[in-house]
């Protein structure tokens, strides 16, 4: 379909942000020439020049994010165009130049007297920006000197290097093969793999399985010495900033106590017996002698698929978030009626989905939406992300309207789990029912205890070079098929290639990232059942979190929806949710 014969409901509407291209040609050679601020250099000691090169900066931010959302947003409507791929180029390059100006910023902060900076917390003016300043605080002793930062700088290009050879290797050298589906030759790509997989077709899903490794087997070599290359970068840079090891570097980055991580690991342990119980099920409806890797994303529950067109999908989105009440319905039924979403795939469109937003303009939502149960779910998800940034930019100042990557998925999350559990609800047909605890119980397995088992993977392997030991590709393939057989049990054949899917995983050179999702779908588990156990107090409490922005640290945003990541009890209630709805399925399935 091309892009002219899409109805304009169904298309976002960008005008709000710039009514027109002209319109931002003129904004962004505006905002060209306000880019001065290194006449604020050294003088940060005096506070009223402080103030204005932090206003300075929040107005010239917020005329960027403008720029950049909408340069952003009409590339995806259609990523060939190059006038709009000319608009990210000179954004990116805009963006650049403000950086350069602003970078004396936290080196010249940081060296100031602690009893000034504190100072700062006590005055009003100060207020909008009271949680930056404890960072820079808490960030004193990590600090380098100028020359020292300036070294690390300056050699920022090469250290990425690692993270951008195995981009090359993942999206353009991989020797991935041609494969017959579906009465075609197609390539097999990582898009198609993932199809493949959920097929019904058991001799097909092996084939792509056994070609797919094939191909990353053929440089198994390669990709280990980049990936041991990205874990000593990181080695590196912790030490370079005096931390005790590269966890700790990442968790005081995010601002998160090291407790909440050993509280994920321990509870996902005890949870073990649970998912092995879910495998060794698997393997019993499937009818297998053995099961294997290939075997474990194809659906249980088939002919259980829900059909809506986008309007009734939305439609039904909004009476599964009925438990957060009127208020949310109602901002719901806006974006819907208002074109926050653009709906349909067409010629050119960027794939997937996501949601963008910022302190200038309501949120906007990318779909490629088709009549199925899971992009369903993704409306659900992306819009908990729009009303995430919608209430935390209503109620935050520019300087605190973001929020961190460690509850960027919490939202989204809750209302997954709010809308299956109305569907659960609704559900009368048993085939019905056991897909969608099937579909919950695979959620909560790739989310929670699959994230978990990658961030104990790269904890060994940065752990050993922390140690002095190398990182050896036997040695990489030995921790990954350990830990396999740890989180998987042995119901499943723990084949060569199982211990090789390490060197898959892009996440793997954004070192501590992937623990972010397992605690953010325990913070979400937790919040909807609050929800739907204690109904308006603690909607009333959610309401806090949504509006917290970046306004404290993320552990502490949560503790406001009711769910305290430093204890122990939010994520062994998420492992017994795990059991429970295992114990469900299992019933219904009559296993």
């Amino acid at each position: 379909m091309k892009r002219d014969e899409v109805s304009i409901k169904y298309k976002w509407s960008t005008e709000d942000i710039f009514k027109s291209d002209e319109e931002w040609e003129a904004g962004f050679q505006d905002l060209q020439q306000k880019i001065d601020f290194s006449k604020y250099s050294g003088k940060l000691g005096d506070k009223k020049l402080l103030l204005e090169y932090l206003k300075a900066n929040d107005n010239f931010g917020f005329e960027l994010d403008k720029l950049s959302l909408y340069a952003n947003l009409k590339h995806d409507e259609d990523v060939s165009n190059s006038k709009y791929n000319s608009f990210e180029s000179r954004i990116y390059m805009l963006y650049t130049k403000y950086s350069s100006e602003v970078s004396f910023f936290e080196p010249e902060m940081a060296a100031l007297d602690e009893g000034y900076l504190k100072s700062l917390l006590d005055d009003p003016d100060f207020s909008d920006y009271d949680y930056m300043i404890k960072c820079i605080i808490k960030n004193k002793p990590h600090v380098l000197s100028a020359e020292e930062e300036r070294l690390i700088a300056l050699s920022g290009e090469t250290l990425s290097t690692f993270s951008n050879t195995f981009s090359m290797i993942d999206n353009l050298d991989l020797p991935l093969p041609d494969i017959e589906f579906n009465g075609k030759t197609i390539k097999l790509t990582h898009g198609t793999y993932a199809i493949i997989g959920r097929c019904d077709d058991r001799n097909k899903r092996k084939e792509a399985y056994t070609k797919y490794y094939a191909s990353y087997n053929s440089l198994l070599n390669t990709i280990t010495s980049t990936y041991y290359g990205s874990v000593k970068k990181d080695v590196f840079l912790s030490k370079a900033y005096k931390f005790n090891s590269c966890l700790e570097m990442a968790l005081f980055n995010e601002d998160v106590d090291k407790v909440v991580y050993t509280n994920l690991l321990e509870a996902v342990e005890e949870g073990f017996p649970a998912m092995h119980r879910y495998i060794s099920d698997r393997k019993k409806l499937l009818g297998y002698d053995k099961l294997y890797f290939y075997d474990t994303n194809v659906s249980l529950v088939n002919n259980a698929e829900i059909k809506l067109s986008y309007d009734e999908a939305y439609n039904y989105v909004i009476k599964g978030l009925a438990p957060l009440g009127k208020e949310y319905q109602g901002l719901l039924k806006m974006a819907h009626d208002s074109r926050w979403v653009d709906v349909e795939e067409t010629e050119g469109k960027r794939n997937g989905a996501y949601s963008a937003g910022i302190k200038a303009v309501h949120p906007f939502v990318l779909l490629n939406y088709k009549p199925t149960t899971n992009d369903i779910f993704t409306i659900a998800h992306e819009m908990g992300h729009s009303m995430h940034t919608y209430f935390s930019c209503k109620n935050q100042p520019y300087s605190k309207s973001g929020y961190k990557i460690f509850v960027a998925e919490v939202a989204s999350t809750v209302n997954e789990v709010l809308l299956l559990k109305y569907m659960l609800s609704e559900a009368t047909d048993n085939e019905l029912k056991c897909y969608l605890l099937s579909y919950y119980l695979d959620t909560i397995k790739s989310t929670l205890f699959r994230q978990t088992m990658f961030a104990e993977f790269e904890y060994k392997a940065h752990d050993a070079v922390e140690k002095g030991e190398p990182l050896t590709k036997d040695y990489l393939c030995s921790v990954y098929a350990d830990l396999g057989k740890r989180y998987y049990g042995n119901d499943i054949e723990h084949d060569y290639n199982i211990s090789t899917e390490w060197a898959r995983v892009p996440h793997f050179y954004r070192a501590f990232y992937v623990y972010k999702y397992a605690t953010g779908i325990t913070a979400a588990i937790n919040i909807a059942n609050k929800i739907l156990t204690d109904g308006e107090p603690a909607v009333k409490d959610y309401f806090k979190f949504l509006s917290g922005g970046g306004s404290c640290d993320p552990v502490s945003l949560l503790k406001l929806a009711g769910v305290d990541l430093t204890e122990k009890q939010p994520f062994a209630f998420a492992m017994r949710e795990f059991e429970n709805t295992l114990n469900e399925f299992e019933k219904l399935s009559g296993i």
